[in-house]
């Protein structure tokens, strides 16, 4: 397995992967597939491209064959606020799950983020009933800061969210 930063090449297969998670996970994610479908392509490679050559932000993918896991990374951009990052969109596809993957994306996010200069936390929220997601980000040294109640709504059922932070070491 090898992880890497997606760049604009990596569009179609990232747009896939990313509408596949939401598609199947509906209850993982923020974002929804119908607003996602409605994308175009053109839009996806313009934010990779962004993403590749902005420096503090990225989108990570693990490819074995193909790409077979993303999470995204982004830096607050405010004076105020470039102390923080957040952890945003990490999926792995269920037959891939169980084997070290979403490990080592988060961990390539992590040591990304300590690379970055004035960084000092990393935030993440995470529906409380995906166990597993959970279990990876407490073994990875996040912890519960907070619940938002009913922070979202598929369907007609409301889901919690925790509030997750890692506090990096500092230099």
């Amino acid at each position: 397995m090898h992880v890497r930063k997606l760049t604009e090449a990596d569009a179609e297969d990232f747009r896939h992967i990313r509408l596949r998670a939401l598609r199947d996970n509906p209850e993982a994610f923020s974002s929804s597939y119908e607003e996602s479908l409605t994308i175009p392509l053109a839009r996806v490679v313009q934010r990779l491209r962004e993403e590749s050559t902005a420096g503090d932000n990225c989108i990570l993918g693990a490819f074995e064959a193909s790409l077979v896991g993303i999470v995204g990374f982004q830096r607050h951009p405010g004076i105020k606020e470039q102390h923080k990052a957040m952890i945003w969109g990490m999926y792995v596809i269920p037959d891939m799950r169980g084997q070290g993957i979403g490990k080592a994306l988060m961990s390539q996010a992590i040591a990304h983020a300590e690379s970055l200069t004035g960084l000092v936390q990393i935030y993440l929220s995470v529906v409380s009933t995906q166990e597993a997601a959970r279990h990876l980000y407490r073994a990875l040294g996040f912890e519960v800061y907070g619940l938002e109640p009913r922070a979202l709504k598929v369907g007609e059922r409301y889901l919690d969210e925790e509030l997750m932070v890692l506090r990096l070491p500092t230099r």
